[in-house]
């Protein structure tokens, strides 16, 4: 049975998540071999396999991963008690940060999503389609209560904002002149001025 820490106490999943993920940020998905990463984890092939199917299982986690933090993220803004224009931004904001505090997850699997199993492709459009249609209900919620303007269609509205999230990862730089709230902010107004009645 592989363990399940190393010498620190960081659980082999972790570790080995950590090595791909830096590992596909740096020479790309079809550039890594499963023993560059086990060899970056510190751990042997069989414990990769233990908690991980496949490398297509290693690149599905490394977007899977971020993806649960933002739904779980957009839920509670989505349930919270406050106006619709405040959740809205709220959730129009956090995308952002969580994004790029994620930067490496967001680069790998835009530009390695085509990597992936059908049936894992299927499953991760799935969950991007649930974390959208939550996110247009927030805006369909404003139209419908006479909050956001209906001039624009609250599908075109959502794609306009995620357009901006996933470009994030081809030009912000951690040593940019803004950091991640700015950024956030200023795309979460955007975003709101576009809905304006």
């Amino acid at each position: 049975m592989p363990r399940t820490t190393d010498g620190d106490g960081t659980p082999v999943p972790q570790r080995l998540l950590a090595a791909a993920t830096r590992l596909f940020a740096e020479r790309g998905y079809d550039r890594t071999s499963v023993q560059e990463i086990v060899e970056a984890a510190g751990v042997t092939k069989g414990a990769l396999y233990h908690y991980f199917g496949s490398k297509d299982d290693l690149l599905h986690e490394v977007y899977a991963r971020v993806l649960r933090i933002q739904q779980e993220r957009l839920d509670a803004f989505a349930g919270a008690d406050a106006p619709v224009e405040e959740r809205l931004r709220g959730a129009a904001a956090d995308v952002v940060v969580t994004t790029i505090d994620n930067l490496d997850d967001a680069m790998i699997f835009f530009r390695s999503m085509h990597h992936l199993s059908p049936e894992k492709n299927k499953q991760v459009r799935a969950e991007r389609r649930r974390y959208h249609e939550r996110f247009r209900a927030l805006v369909e919620e404003g139209q419908e209560t006479g909050v956001f303007s209906t001039a624009t269609p609250a599908d075109l509205v959502v794609d306009y904002h995620f357009g901006s999230v996933h470009h994030l990862s081809t030009w912000y730089r951690p040593d940019g002149p803004m950091g991640p709230q700015e950024v956030a902010d200023h795309l979460a107004d955007l975003l709101l001025r576009a809905l304006r009645p």
